[in-house]
């Protein structure tokens, strides 16, 4: 079978079933392994998929959002994971930025010091946050009813009004060329102006976020350091002398 039937193969399998393994595709085209992985490279190149392990996966919509709910319920023990650790950097006296995002959240039980204050725009952050006794301040805004965030111009101007020692933040996409990318470009503005106030900032991503590309850039990929659950020896190529990134395992 020539590459374009292949690679037409590979694309059509993508769409009915979202994950395709390589051996279902060598089956399919009677084609070494060898070959599928220089055709995944090859697509991966071109935008077209995701290489996960094993296989590869479809690469969601520019514009695909869930909602809170669903982000919450995702890869739910990689996020306490990466949060647990993100807690841990973060010290007494410190005042930090929390991102509306689903890992983000998941930082607020392991946070380690109530002498600390905590700037959010996450809606849903603040009961945990006054739970545990931590000063916090709310920014203010348009609410995205899916994700419960405070956004747009209201919320930019709150933001000015403050520093950062440390900003934690959500992504939806990670991308070595083209960086940090959420879908909506409100969002990505109060990210991006989170992190310009911020001494040190963090991007909380699980393994799925790797190689997803949506519609507004947020920031340039060596403008935070990452904090992820796992990432394969070919991906850390892409990333190396561009960014700092923590695995964090069990």
């Amino acid at each position: 079978m020539l590459t374009p039937e292949r690679h037409r193969v590979i694309l059509q399998l993508l769409k009915e079933k979202n994950v395709v393994k390589i051996t279902e595709i060598m089956e399919l085209t009677a084609s070494s392994e060898s070959t599928i992985r220089r055709d995944l490279s090859q697509l991966e190149d071109q935008k077209f998929l995701k290489r996960i392990h094993g296989g590869a996966s479809r690469l969601q919509g520019k514009l695909q959002e869930p909602s809170m709910i669903e982000k919450s319920s995702k890869n739910l023990q990689e996020k306490r994971l990466i949060a647990k650790y993100a807690a841990s950097l973060v010290e007494e006296g410190d005042s930090i930025y929390l991102d509306a995002g689903s890992t983000v959240i998941e930082m607020i039980e392991y946070l380690p010091f109530k002498d600390i204050v905590v700037v959010t725009n996450g809606f849903m952050h603040l009961k945990p946050l006054l739970d545990k006794g931590i000063t916090t301040y709310l920014i203010g805004g348009l609410v995205k009813p899916n994700t419960n965030a405070f956004i747009g111009r209201g919320a930019i101007a709150c933001l000015d009004l403050y520093r950062f020692d440390k900003c934690f933040i959500g992504v939806n996409g990670i991308h070595p060329q083209f960086g940090f990318t959420t879908p909506d470009q409100e969002e990505a503005m109060v990210k991006q102006k989170a992190i310009s106030l911020s001494r040190e900032t963090y991007v909380l991503a699980d393994h799925s976020k790797f190689a997803e590309i949506s519609f507004a850039k947020i920031a340039d990929i060596h403008e935070a350091a990452i904090i992820t659950n796992e990432l394969d020896d070919e991906s850390k190529k892409q990333y190396l002398n561009r960014t700092t990134i923590k695995v964090v395992t069990a």
